[in-house]
């Protein structure tokens, strides 16, 4: 065993191997007793591929079969509704020639229709290039052979500000028709709200829900669930709220095969699953519980729950963790899915009696994992979790809760350091890294992440915060970060990084705080708030928000551009307090080192802010405050790129092991 100093142990675990395992899949889906679901591809330009697993019975005995790509590169399926996109693609099962896909590419953002058993057939585009701003985006497509048709959401720039946007539920032909011609596109609805999801008909045809919302409500602040019915012309007409409200979330709605309309809403206080009455009577609770059925809807299209045939619902729920179960509504009844997998997607997939989806564990990383209901017998069937390294470098997480300001609680999970081969120095404790979700309204999961675990493995412990705001624990823990933002999630963070030292598990004088998006702005705000002074010895600062006066307007992107209302308060009215918590304007407080990460093509917090908030800290003259600035090109919100996502790993440790006084040369690897 080797004495070492924390951060220095050797370990197996390189930033390269990091970047090809970051990300997961999404988007799951049953075609034709296929299964097809979007996967990363960080050595591939970060592209997302879609990938196909033959049906059973095609695949032979109990083996699941080889997962094939349905298209080649350069073919990037992915959309940029809402700028953190959505569902991207929808397929049907046809009765000769194989499947119709219809899918979105990122590079263009134009639906395409193919034919991928057809020899020799190529994506076909549907939908035509936009003209003013960023273009048309579509997303949560849902394939209508029967009708010619894909339904789906289309999103519309209409001038050249990034708030100059329309979103209307729509129908593209699937001959082509419109790929040339915006007046081929069908509106199916009046574009009366802000925000829309896509239409879900039912089973008969003759009716069709959707969610929709307005500024300056987030998703998870108050979303109603509309119904229309199919008219003969097939638009949606007489439509009306049967659910939800400006202060109630409904996230998702969908149909049982029996008509029965289904949806999740939090009236309760917690997201749970109702039967809703489409005359608009009262919803009726069918698994009333002090747990979360669903989650904060940031992606179009993700899928919490889904109705089996035989009446039956999957479903995924738990307080923090998500957990997958078969519910029988007409009981009440709820049995969970056996397995080691603690952690599920918001994916699910059905075929018959099978219900697939995307698990995880504290220990291994997500897989495709399919629940027969009919026996109960669960299995992986796709990405298939494999150690990269020696799981023994793999941290033991615990799930802890600390108390607070005020006496509230505040939910983390705790990384400590680990490694078979190494330990620390007799008498000392270890540095710890907190670890600042983004959103703010999200949770993070427990699963085995090996960005965190190439920390741990070399003597740096972790602990990611779920702060007061965090999805997971209720309407009232969600709202806690009302008129709070920069205040509630910075003091919970500091309560994780004290607790912890005060406990003994950490080093008081060598903690570090790093977060991206809204978690690089709970990060920027603890280094150069009073209210955080000394916490932190350093810090990683990711795509962040750094002057809120700013942020809330044109100066990001329509979905967030009024988030901040919520989060801080009305631009004008509480104008004082957002320059009291804006980083950028208390630069001169900033004297910790840190470092600051940027893609260059990110819209949601461009670079500009990166770039006034290190002008103001220039400005502030004396003695600089040691950071570095790394820029990336053809980087956006969030980093996708196996050789962005490795320097930046890397340059996060030299700063560690700068500031926590060990040499900055990495040991080589065991």
């Amino acid at each position: 065993m080797l004495t070492a100093p924390y951060g220095t142990w050797p370990s197996p675990l390189d930033a390269r191997t990091v970047a090809a395992h970051d990300g997961r899949p999404e988007f799951l889906g049953a075609v034709g007793g296929e299964l097809w679901w979007t996967a990363p591809r960080p050595e591939e330009g970060g592209r997302r591929a879609l990938l196909r697993l033959p049906a059973p019975d095609a695949a032979g005995g109990d083996d699941p079969g080889t997962p094939r790509s349905v298209l080649p590169p350069p073919w990037d399926v992915r959309n940029r509704v809402h700028e953190y996109g959505g569902l991207p693609w929808g397929a049907a099962a046809r009765a000769t020639g194989g499947p119709l896909l219809v899918f979105c590419h990122q590079g263009d953002q134009r639906l395409y229709a193919h034919e991928p058993d057809v020899p020799g057939a190529e994506p076909r585009p549907l939908t035509p290039l936009g003209s003013r701003g960023e273009g048309l985006r579509w997303a949560d497509p849902e394939v209508h052979l029967d009708r010619g048709e894909v339904w789906c959401v289309l999103e519309e720039f209409t001038g050249e500000r990034p708030t100059d946007v329309r979103r209307v539920p729509v129908a593209v032909p699937l001959d082509g028709s419109a790929a040339d011609d915006r007046s081929r596109v069908r509106e199916l609805a009046p574009a009366r709200n802000d925000f829309v999801t896509g239409p879900k008909l039912s089973p008969d045809g003759r009716q069709a829900v959707w969610l929709a919302w307005d500024h300056p409500n987030m998703p998870w602040d108050g979303t109603e669930l509309r119904l229309a019915e199919v008219a003969a012309d097939g638009c949606l007409t007489a439509a009306r709220t049967v659910l939800g409200g400006p202060a109630e979330s409904v996230v998702q709605a969908d149909w049982a095969a029996d008509g029965t309309l289904l949806a999740v809403s939090d009236a309760s206080g917690w997201w749970n699953l109702y039967r809703v009455d489409p005359e608009g009577g009262e919803a009726v609770g069918l698994c009333p519980r002090a747990e979360e059925f669903g989650d904060g809807l940031w992606k179009l299209g993700l899928r919490w729950f889904a109705p089996l045939a035989d009446g039956t619902v999957a479903v995924l729920h738990g307080r923090g963790a998500k957990r997958l179960g078969v519910l029988d509504p007409h009981t009440g009844e709820l049995v969970d899915a056996v397995g080691p997998w603690t952690e599920w997607a918001p994916t699910l997939a059905l075929d018959g009696t099978r219900v697939v989806g995307v698990g995880a564990g504290a220990r291994s990383g997500y897989e495709i994992v399919e629940l027969d209901t009919a026996t109960g017998h669960s299995r992986v069937l796709a990405e298939r979790h494999t150690h990269a390294v020696d799981p023994a470098y793999y941290p033991h997480p615990v799930e802890r809760t600390f108390t607070g300001p005020d006496g509230r609680e505040v939910h983390a999970h705790v990384y400590p350091p680990a490694n078979p081969r190494a330990r620390g120095p007799e008498g000392e404790a270890p540095p710890y890294v907190i670890w600042v979700h983004g959103g703010p309204t999200s949770r993070v999961p427990l699963v085995l992440d090996l960005e965190i675990a190439y920390f741990t493995s070399r003597g740096i412990g972790v602990a990611e915060v779920n702060y007061g705001g965090s999805t997971g624990y209720g309407r009232a823990y969600r709202e806690r970060l009302r008129g709070g933002w920069g205040v509630v999630d910075v003091a919970d963070c500091a309560t994780v990084a004290l607790g912890l030292a005060e406990e003994g598990s950490a080093d008081r004088a060598r903690l570090a705080i790093r977060g991206g998006s809204a978690g690089g702005w709970t990060t920027a705000v603890s280094l150069t708030s009073p209210a955080a002074a000394g916490v932190y010895a350093c810090g990683t600062i990711s795509f962040p928000i750094l002057e809120p006066e700013g942020w809330s307007g044109d100066d990001t992107h329509d979905f967030e551009s009024r988030y901040l209302e919520g989060l801080i308060g009305d631009p004008e009215r509480d104008a004082e307090r957002y320059r009291e918590r804006s980083p950028a304007r208390n630069a001169h407080l900033m004297t910790a080192p840190f470092l600051l990460l940027q893609g260059l093509d990110d819209v949601i917090c461009p670079p500009a802010q990166c770039e006034r908030f290190l002008d103001a800290l220039a400005a502030v003259g004396g003695t600089p405050v040691p950071h570095t600035y790394l820029t990336f090109e053809g980087e956006a919100h969030g980093f996708r790129r196996a050789d962005t996502i490795a320097r930046a790993v890397e340059a996060e440790l030299d700063l560690y092991l700068e500031v926590f006084g060990a040499p900055v040369t990495t040991p080589e690897p065991a």
